[in-house]
């Protein structure tokens, strides 16, 4: 659907409805609260399951200066359909893309030597430099090189590269492991080892364009982080990076979806009726049940059987025994709204209904995952996409 939609008045079996204007909004905060430092929207898996396009340009637009995904595909998908600007990717594996991307002028992240050797076959062949930055392994244990003497014959070899006019340097960065959580004393060490690998690599040379370490929680609440650059994921769709640091609205941020479904049935049921697989739920006494047409196929966790909160006529109701893969129960203690009225699993909400951090709460997980996991056969409804910057 196109990024100006508006709700559909007839229902929807179900419905993501992606608030532009509150992405936009996010995008000023989270500038406004790293003023030194360029912003990199992470738009990767989808946009957090909220539309990549559609949330890249709303970003663009609100002045976000780099995009960011996770594979390359992501990232040529993203030139593909237009967007402009500086585009980094870092999930590599051998054989991947590299030529394509180097003539759609993405940045490349490199963690290591058989990464460099395939950048630089790949820019001889194409005829064109490839940009490429240094990923350090500062203590995450995932991705980047390790310092010491992996570090220096990456540096070396990228730096021979860039002076046989193969590749060009524009960034150095890493990724903490703990900033979401206040006072981790990994946080600490990790910048600090940091500084010690950015400082090795620009006494031997490298000239980074960019320098970057933060992403969502560091950007929140640890200035000294910022660098040149921030990589915002998880605030710019309104979502808090951890309960412990603070709710969204202690940052300014209101989360962009919207999860809504119509009640498929409305029925009466007696004292001891057993609901769902394995009879896990069973009324407690006469009582009325609302069938809400979403489970698990799309994206409602399983783990929230006996615990997800919904929105039902104005009253929060608890997912009713299992959720299956296209369904699920909720007890409505009596009330009988009609079929087709709205369910609301989770929002922003401001208007009474539960939250994506409520839904993680409920499955012990975290609101990343609600809402990524969001699936295909939810479709987006863009609102407020008019308005610009």
């Amino acid at each position: 659907m196109s990024e100006t939609a508006t709700v559909p008045t007839a229902p929807l079996r179900a419905r993501a409805e992606i608030d532009l204007g509150a992405l936009r909004a996010n995008v000023r905060a989270l500038r406004a609260r790293t003023p030194g430092a360029a912003l990199m929207a992470v738009v990767k898996s989808d946009g957090y399951g909220h539309g990549a396009v559609p949330c890249a340009r709303a970003a663009l637009a609100a002045g976000a200066t780099w995009l960011g995904t996770a594979t390359p595909e992501e990232a040529l998908a993203l030139r593909a359909a237009g967007l402009p600007g500086r585009i980094l990717c870092w999930l590599w594996v051998p054989g991947g893309p590299w030529r394509q991307a180097i003539e759609a002028g993405l940045d490349m992240s490199l963690s290591g030597m058989w990464a460099l050797r395939e950048a630089v076959a790949a820019a001889r062949e194409a005829g064109r430099v490839a940009r490429v930055q240094l990923k350090a392994d500062t203590g995450l244990g995932r991705n980047g090189c390790q310092p010491g003497p992996d570090w220096a014959e990456l540096v070396a070899a990228a730096l021979r590269a860039e002076a046989e006019g193969l590749v060009r340097i524009t960034g150095l960065w890493s990724h903490f492991a703990c900033a979401d959580e206040p006072g981790h004393p990994s946080i600490a060490a990790q910048l600090e080892r940091f500084r010690e690998m950015l400082a090795y690599a620009e006494e031997q040379g490298v000239r980074p364009e960019v320098r970057h370490i933060a992403n969502s929680p560091a950007a929140l609440t640890l200035p000294e982080t910022h660098f040149d650059l921030v990589r915002t994921g998880i605030a710019m769709y309104g979502i808090s990076p951890s309960p412990e640091l603070g709710t969204p609205a202690d940052f300014g941020l209101r989360p962009v979806m919207t999860l809504r479904a119509s009640l498929a049935l409305v029925k009466r049921a007696p004292r001891g009726h057993g609901v769902s697989y394995g009879h896990h739920y069973v009324t407690p006494g006469e009582t009325t049940l609302g069938l809400v047409p979403v489970g698990y196929a799309d994206g409602i966790p399983r783990h929230a059987s006996g615990t997800g909160p919904v929105l039902v006529d104005g009253k929060w109701r608890t997912v009713a025994g299992r959720v299956a893969m296209d369904q699920f129960v909720v007890d409505l203690g009596g009330d009988e709204p009609a079929v087709g009225s709205e369910a609301v699993l989770f929002g922003p909400g401001d208007r009474g209904e539960p939250t994506a951090e409520d839904w993680a709460q409920a499955c012990g997980t975290i609101a990343y995952e609600i809402v990524t996991r969001i699936g295909t056969r939810v479709p987006r409804v863009y609102v407020n996409g008019k308005e610009l910057g």
